[in-house]
């Protein structure tokens, strides 16, 4: 008979890869994690992680148990919150992540909407930082995450775009292309670009750090930073420079940092995202009331920066 905490640990082990991550989320020591699957291993008659000093992975046989195992333990959990929730008389909560002043004030106005349409249900905006964003999504601590695209993961499912804006350049206002008035894609090998920290796809450095123009020329790279406070910062203190996007001149103007708007960059488009074990119903009934939150605050069809409350 396998127990509960055998499962919790196996599936929380799986996601994070480290004995005292996971730990620390299921509120145990790290030798009764161990201990704990070492005795699901015993159970079942094979290994299901390789682990040396230096790493933890799933082992072929505990990739096909992950599998199995997660769409019904999900499953499980929910269906036994929501009972708890209907015996307390409390809605139940769908917890929305975001990343930025824009995304927040759309996911404000549209969990407004979802909770006028849905009774029964709650919806709860959460702000993250980009450094570990998806590794929250991932480990359940919200269901829901808007992100700026590209966005291509295999174990996540893409919605429709809600809103785009226009890509801008940050540089110190002493930076000599503070004194342009828009710049272009090959003006990056004249900065030192900002780093995100964390273990970022390649295919969103690229897009959002290069480490070279369209023409080849080499972009030089920056210090790294974890929040946009300090991406802030460091710009202020011409540090480095960073792509973002037009909302940076509404919610974080400063007067050490200068914005210049490309002119041959695409838009930075906003989609949400989910992983896609956990599609659910409140997860779609969102994803409705989003894309007509950011219809309401603009005339395009997906939307440019949605608008304040109000206006």
């Amino acid at each position: 008979m396998v127990e509960r905490l055998e499962l919790e640990a196996f599936l929380t082990l799986a996601e994070e890869l480290h004995f005292g991550r996971t730990a620390e989320r299921l509120h145990v020591t790290t030798a009764r994690i161990s201990q704990t699957i070492k005795k699901l291993e015993r159970h079942i008659g094979t290994p299901l992680f390789d682990r040396s000093s230096r790493h933890v992975e799933l082992t072929e046989a505990g990739r096909r148990l992950h599998d199995d195992l997660r769409p019904a333990y999900d499953q499980i959990e929910a269906g036994l919150q929501r009972a708890a929730n209907a015996a307390r008389g409390e809605r139940e909560v769908l917890r929305v992540g975001f990343l930025g002043a824009a995304a927040g004030q759309l996911m404000v106005g549209a969990a407004r909407l979802f909770d006028r349409r849905h009774p029964g249900w709650r919806a709860l905006p959460r702000e993250l930082q980009i450094v570990d964003s998806l590794r929250r999504l991932r480990a359940g601590d919200v269901d829901l995450l808007i992100v700026s695209l590209p966005h291509d993961e295999p174990d996540m499912v893409t919605g429709p775009v809600l809103f785009s804006e226009g890509r801008v350049l940050g540089v110190s206002c002493r930076h000599p292309l503070a004194r342009r008035d828009s710049v272009s894609l090959e003006d990056l090998a004249a900065v030192k670009m900002l780093q995100v920290v964390g273990g970022f796809p390649d295919y969103w450095r690229a897009d959002r750090t290069p480490d070279r123009t369209p023409c080849g020329r080499p972009v030089e790279p920056g210090p790294p930073f974890e929040t946009l406070q300090e991406a802030l910062a460091l710009i202020d203190a011409d540090e480095g420079a960073f792509v973002m996007g037009a909302q940076v001149s509404r919610f974080y103007a400063r007067p050490g940092v200068v914005y210049l708007p490309f002119r041959d960059a695409p838009p930075l488009e906003w989609a949400p995202t989910w992983v896609a074990t956990r599609t659910s119903p409140r997860i779609h009934a969102f994803n409705q009331a989003a894309q007509d939150a950011a219809a309401r605050g603009s005339s395009g069809p997906r939307g440019q920066l949605p608008d304040a409350p109000g206006r």
